[in-house]
């Protein structure tokens, strides 16, 4: 099927059209979301205290203090001059102080000048300095790292990697400015857990791929994959009659001196569900660009075989992908699982605790989505590609340009 380039120019323009309106009701939904949810939350707000970046310009006095009690106990105030390097204070030179101890094998490195550090200043400062060492600054590396990221995205991915970048902010956006405020307000975790997994999956899809009829199979795929993870969850959080208290995290949520009460059942909700979002949509996306290419490839194969070669290359996607789900989840609380082991006198004891039963729960129930959406966006995209032929792919004489 061919289409001139008068109508390849039609659809170029709507193409961008659709990706420019997707992204900028993103932004207003951002931020009337975060508007609304975020009138009564604090965040980052600590009574008589607060960080600074600053950098280590010249050291001061040593003092030592020894402690017999039973065994030999040692303390050590490194007190050292800084340059604030960010807040109100910024540029202004001031003193602090580095507390290091024998207690444990591991503690912070002994700062020296030229090391950019993090600064907390308390309303009692401790002897003459006004602020107490609180780790080295390590977000810098972060941002240059983030930065090489994102090169790169753009160096292999040109246009897409851009896509990619833009739908990348507004899911950290989602998460960290509507959906957390949200939670930390009291709003309903259900709700705000569905509502930013709809966002996030046609707000990705219409950004990175536009309106085409690739982005339609995969949304429908990850809707369906999401939703059966969320009945799932709903269904054995209450079979299993999960609590919520999963560790120390948790028991602090309930002394938030904001006074409002958080669902800890819901927590674990959201993060199942938030948790399985990204692999659904992993799979939803390698069988409907697949199938796609196949259609593009051989458009005279039928429904049902365009639908095997869907559940074939499901097949081969949903082995490392829960694999991927499950190295995740363990390498995410790996110091938790080690530490449960050793304190677990058997194997039942510890497969019976609930932070080990919701990991194990988060990593079976995310499995079950991922088989799940296999089939359903395999049966879409057949139906949706069979049913209109071309639709995937603009044609151009022998060659072709297809859509995202």
């Amino acid at each position: 099927m061919a289409f001139s380039k008068a109508d390849k120019g039609i659809r170029d323009r709507k193409d961008l059209f659709i990706r420019l309106l997707t992204i900028v009701l993103s932004a207003v939904y951002i931020l009337i979301m975060h508007a609304a949810v975020s009138k009564n939350v604090k965040v980052f707000d600590v009574e008589g205290a607060y960080a600074v970046k600053a950098e280590v310009s010249e050291m001061a006095e040593l003092v030592t203090d020894v402690y017999e009690a039973g065994s030999s106990y040692e303390t050590a105030s490194q007190y050292f001059y800084a340059k604030v390097l960010s807040g109100s204070q910024k540029g202004e030179p001031v003193v602090a102080v580095q507390t290091i101890d024998n207690y444990s094998a591991f503690q912070e490195e002994t700062v020296k000048p030229g090391d950019k550090v993090i600064l907390y200043n308390y309303d009692d400062p401790e002897g003459d300095a006004g602020f107490i060492f609180g780790g080295y600054e390590r977000l810098d590396l972060n941002i240059v790292l983030g930065c090489v990221f994102f090169a790169l995205l753009l160096l292999f991915g040109r246009l897409k990697g851009f896509h990619t970048i833009v739908a990348l902010v507004f899911t950290c956006l989602a998460v960290f400015y509507v959906f957390v405020p949200a939670v930390l307000a009291g709003y309903n975790v259900y709700v705000m857990t569905c509502l930013t997994c709809v966002f996030t999956i046609i707000m990705t899809l219409l950004i990175t791929n536009g309106a085409c009829g690739k982005s339609l199979t995969t949304i429908l795929g990850c809707c369906f994959g999401v939703l059966v993870a969320a009945l799932l969850t709903v269904l054995f959080s209450k079979l299993m009659r999960l609590t919520g208290i999963l560790d120390e995290h948790s028991v602090y949520l309930q002394y938030l001196s904001s006074g409002v009460e958080i669902d800890l059942r819901a927590l674990i909700f959201g993060m199942i569900v938030i948790g399985a979002l990204g692999a659904v949509m992993d799979v939803a996306m390698d069988i409907s660009s697949s199938l796609s290419e196949v259609h593009l490839q051989a458009p005279h194969l039928r429904f049902s075989e365009l639908f095997r070669s869907g559940i074939r290359i499901g097949r081969d996607v949903m082995g490392t992908m829960a694999n991927t789900l499950v190295l995740a989840y363990i390498g995410s609380n790996l110091c938790g699982i080690l530490l449960l082991i050793t304190y677990s006198s058997s194997m039942l004891e510890l497969l019976n605790r609930e932070s080990i039963a919701v990991e194990l729960l988060q990593a079976i129930i995310g499995s079950l989505a991922i088989l799940l959406t296999i089939p359903l966006t395999s049966l879409v995209c057949a139906a949706l590609y069979t049913g209109k032929p071309g639709n995937t792919a603009v044609y151009t004489g022998k060659h072709s340009t297809r859509e995202g």
